[in-house]
């Protein structure tokens, strides 16, 4: 095992012990949970970068002329990205998803170590230090954007799921019993807040059920809000997006001058627009009331599946011009 890689191991060991701690601050809600996880975190994306710099020097190679060094950023820019939301907006809770994808795909990116080789004639030019990085952070954005609207599937089934174990009916029976019930309210038009029981809002269903001792409820208690889970995702989708346009744009000029054409209709390019119409789609559609909230969670998490499979799918399986069987 050389350096570099040793290095990698050290970052994959770190998330790994980052999973663990965010997981059970998810399902525990323990803060010395959140506290280990956090330097963890940091200890893996810190080491990653190093280790793309130690590379880089070491062979005077772009270390992201390869899909091992494409994965490495890729898995350091998901745990930046969600580092930085995390400590802006006190949202470790995703860490444990973040941080688990950010392990296999770095994992699985030691299996295509290809050592210190030189980069292909269509890859030696000043674009792929440009192109690479901005198209695999928008990868790391949508990743994140991903975990933030699985939570948000996870809450919002949750509830429903509540509702038909009988949480309604109580409520129901609590309010015929008198006005003093402050929880039995109409649902409110607010950002994102989609009811999972006409006429009753979303932390009603859930506050009912926890007052009962139900155990799940009292989990899903403790979780975001569905309007800041929707919030979220929209925010960092928000920034996922213009690095994937820029990203495009930057790739039409490289294939210009490598291949003497801006498009082509390649396997990678044709897979890389329609992620980008439908993350683009998502922002359009978050702007009306019917789509926000569950429906716009799905739609992100379907966009990561395609920005999965035009990343790995079509570089490993689809013969083209970004084929890594080439």
């Amino acid at each position: 095992m050389n350096t570099d890689q040793s290095f990698i191991v050290v970052a994959i060991s770190a998330y790994i012990m980052s999973t663990l701690a965010f997981l059970i601050y998810l399902l525990s809600r323990e803060r010395w949970a959140k506290l280990v996880g956090i330097p963890f975190a940091i200890l893996g994306c810190v080491v990653q970068f190093v280790e793309l710099g130690y590379r880089y020097e070491t062979s005077h190679i772009w270390p992201l002329t390869n899909l091992y060094g494409s994965l490495s950023l890729f898995s350091a820019m998901s745990v930046a990205i969600f580092i930085a939301f995390a400590f802006k907006y006190d949202f470790w809770f995703i860490g444990g998803f973040v941080e688990a994808l950010a392990a296999g795909f770095l994992a699985y990116g030691l299996t295509w170590d290809e050592g210190y080789l030189p980069a292909v004639p269509a890859l030696q030019s000043y674009w792929i230090k440009i192109h690479v990085p901005l198209v695999v952070s928008s990868y790391a954005a949508f990743l994140v954007a991903f975990a933030t609207a699985l939570l948000f599937l996870i809450k919002y089934y949750g509830e429903r799921w509540l509702a038909r174990s009988g949480t309604v009916r109580s409520l129901r029976a609590a309010a015929a019993t008198g006005p003093s019930l402050s929880s039995v309210t109409v649902a409110t038009a607010a950002l994102g807040d989609q009811p999972v029981v006409r006429g009753y809002r979303e932390s009603e269903i859930i506050e009912a059920a926890a007052a009962r001792g139900d155990r799940f409820a009292l989990w899903l208690a403790t979780l975001p809000s569905l309007a800041k889970l929707d919030i979220m995702t929209y925010r960092i989708i928000a920034i996922g997006l213009p690095l994937i346009t820029v990203g495009i744009i930057t790739g039409a000029w490289w294939a210009k001058e490598a291949w003497g054409a801006y498009w082509q209709w390649d396997p990678k390019e044709t897979a890389a627009l329609f992620s980008w119409i439908v993350y683009a789609s998502y922002m359009h559609l978050h702007t009306r009331n019917a789509w926000r909230g569950v429906r716009c969670a799905w739609l992100s998490a379907f966009g990561f599946l395609t920005i999965i499979f035009c990343y790995l799918g079509v570089n490993i399986w689809i013969s083209g011009l970004h084929s890594y069987k080439m």
